[in-house]
């Protein structure tokens, strides 16, 4: 069935979670077995509070987490996407990830609601550094400022643009594919809805149900994404 829509459809957005990146070995925030928010409080880590006020904590946090996705590489399914997007099967992906892994892949114009884990910038003149900064212990821009990681932290909206493009191409799909999304951080799941009642299609593939389930048209659970979009690029 997913085949024969990708096939048909004018104009394909996938949107990728958490679940496309614990393939490549990366630890999620909100799955109920691993989830990293089950036994640490985000307001404590990943905030602009933390940022100001716990700031040996948030940069402990972050060196982990860089270090994480330093260790960690794209895998299968984000390299069929690449393809796809080539092939002229996909037209848009938008990612809550931070890890870049699609552009590794060879995605092109992908769309990051929540920024980049690869880089830091300043927070004062905004001058932006590679993120393995913090694992080399720096902290500091030449301007004197901290740095940060370039990634939307609790307390701070989406990027303006990002979401606009974001929002148009829900108006545009007419099919719209969720890859390991849990769909509970707004407004990002808001686009699907966006576009679910533009007319387009809805898929969700994800370990574990969402709150859009009886949104879909297509819903699988409990599948591995790299080797869900395997089968079906072998039938394509």
């Amino acid at each position: 069935m997913l085949e024969r829509w990708l096939k048909e459809s004018s104009y394909t957005v996938v949107f990728t979670g958490a679940g496309m990146s614990t393939e490549s070995g990366l630890p999620d925030f909100r799955s109920t077995k691993s989830g990293l928010w089950r036994t640490k409080n985000p307001q404590q880590l990943a905030s602009t509070y933390a940022m100001q006020h716990n700031r040996d904590e948030f940069i402990a946090f972050y060196q982990y987490r860089i270090r994480t996705l330093l260790e960690c590489q794209p895998h299968i399914g984000h390299t069929i996407l690449a393809n796809w997007q080539t092939r002229g099967l996909i037209h848009q992906i938008i990612t809550q990830n931070v890890d870049s892994f699609h552009q590794q892949a060879g995605s092109t114009n992908v769309i990051e609601l929540h920024g980049t884990l690869r880089t830091v910038h300043c927070s004062r003149c905004r001058q932006t550094y590679d993120a393995k900064r913090y694992v080399e212990e720096q902290f500091t821009c030449t301007c004197g400022g901290f740095l940060r990681p370039s990634v939307v932290l609790f307390g701070e909206s989406l990027p303006y643009d990002a979401f606009e493009q974001a929002w148009t191409a829900a108006e545009r799909a007419d099919l719209w594919i969720v890859l390991g999304s849990s769909l509970q951080v707004s407004p990002a799941n808001e686009l699907p809805v966006a576009a679910k009642r533009g007319g387009a299609k809805l898929v969700i593939v994800n370990m574990e149900p969402t709150p859009l389930d009886d949104w879909a048209d297509l819903l699988i659970h409990d599948r591995k994404i790299g080797e869900m979009l395997q089968e079906i690029d072998e039938l394509l």
